[in-house]
């Protein structure tokens, strides 16, 4: 995306903020996953930092959204590296729940497989455009950290029991959306074959 300026259209900075910020998220990945392994959730003071630097990754997420929205600062590296950010943080802190046995591995790799899958659907279809997230997907992002969140701060019984309330709802929220969105996914790519071909025969 690029901004227009006395009739011509400049392209967006690779080097911007927004991806400043995407890269940090990316860097903050193993960061998160390393004080998670050494707090072998037994020790709270390490649990607390791992999820202090999730919360921070995660909200990088919103923020660099709204800075290449609000700037025009999207770009084709952005496209790409936000979702696989995102998928890194949130695969990388339900297997390391799973390893450390607070969270079925079934329900792991359903997660997984839901949301590489809509990645991978997301390049797929790009050439197309790009489909916005919907107030479901948005509810989706905000149950999984929060239940993710829930599972890697130290509360005691009974807050602690909350957690898997918390991650049961953003499991659903995962599996509907991830419906919602192939078909969304479809659609775009049934009417971007249908531009090509009136085109082509144009």
């Amino acid at each position: 995306m690029g901004d227009r300026e006395g009739g011509a259209v400049h392209a967006a900075p690779l080097v911007n903020p927004a991806n400043a910020i995407t890269a940090l998220r990316l860097l903050l990945v193993p960061v998160f996953v390393a004080f998670g392994a050494i707090s072998d959730f037994t020790h709270d003071g390490w649990r607390m930092a791992a999820c202090l630097v999730f919360l921070v990754a995660s909200i990088t997420d919103w923020l660099d959204g709204y800075l290449a929205r609000a700037n025009a600062w999207v770009t084709s590296f952005g496209k790409i590296a936000d979702p696989i950010a995102d998928k890194a943080l949130t695969g990388s802190a339900l297997v390391l729940l799973s390893v450390y046995d607070r969270v079925p591995w079934w329900v792991t790799l359903v997660i997984l497989v839901r949301e590489v899958g809509i990645t991978l659907m997301r390049f797929w279809v790009i050439r197309y455009g790009v489909i916005a997230a919907s107030r479901g997907g948005k509810v989706k992002t905000v149950l999984q950290i929060a239940a993710i969140a829930w599972y890697l701060w130290p509360w005691p019984e009974p807050l602690a029991a909350v957690g898997p309330w918390l991650m049961a709802a953003a499991f659903l929220a995962t599996v509907a959306t991830g419906a919602d969105y192939v078909v969304r996914v479809i659609a775009l790519r049934r009417k971007g074959r249908r531009t090509e071909e009136g085109n082509a025969r144009a």
